[in-house]
């Protein structure tokens, strides 16, 4: 790490400790060089999947689009907002640790369900419905079936 006070290439960590709940090191530093004293943070870069559609294009992901779909299918729905947001961060977790640099939209729609289907099972039909493009009352029928067993 250069110091910020005389560019000097060498600092010597003086001090660490964990900050913002374990997710952050602060780093107490000080220049060999000139002898002034810093503080650096680190935390980890965790880079998530490009996103395969299904008409073959790549995006980036995007976690906002992710909470949209999550809310609208919760939309009414008796669900706290810190049970959707411990949603997201599995949904987030389970696809960093595939350690994919792209990953199909199918499997996000997939580990959403999943999630749905604890969170609440109205909003599970509301995105089946939407994510699987149910033709009619029967397709929704089999579904809740499958709920039931």
């Amino acid at each position: 790490m250069h110091c910020p006070f005389c560019n000097a290439d060498d600092t010597k960590v003086i001090d660490s400790r964990l900050v913002a709940e374990g997710h952050q090191v602060r780093r107490r530093r000080e220049c060999v060089e000139c002898h002034e004293r810093f503080t650096t943070f680190e935390s980890a870069e965790l880079v998530m999947p490009r996103v395969i559609k299904s008409n073959g294009s790549r995006e980036p992901f995007n976690e906002d689009k992710l909470r949209g779909g999550i809310q609208r299918a919760l939309e009414k729905r008796p669900v706290s907002m810190e049970s959707v947001e411990e949603s997201l961060n599995r949904i987030e977790s389970r696809l960093r640790a595939t350690g994919e640099r792209e990953v199909d939209a199918k499997l996000i729609g997939n580990l959403v369900m999943e999630e749905l289907k604890i969170l609440d099972k109205v909003a599970y039909i509301r995105f089946a419905s939407v994510y699987r493009s149910f033709e009619d009352i029967r397709e929704f029928g089999e579904e809740i079936a499958k709920l039931e067993r």
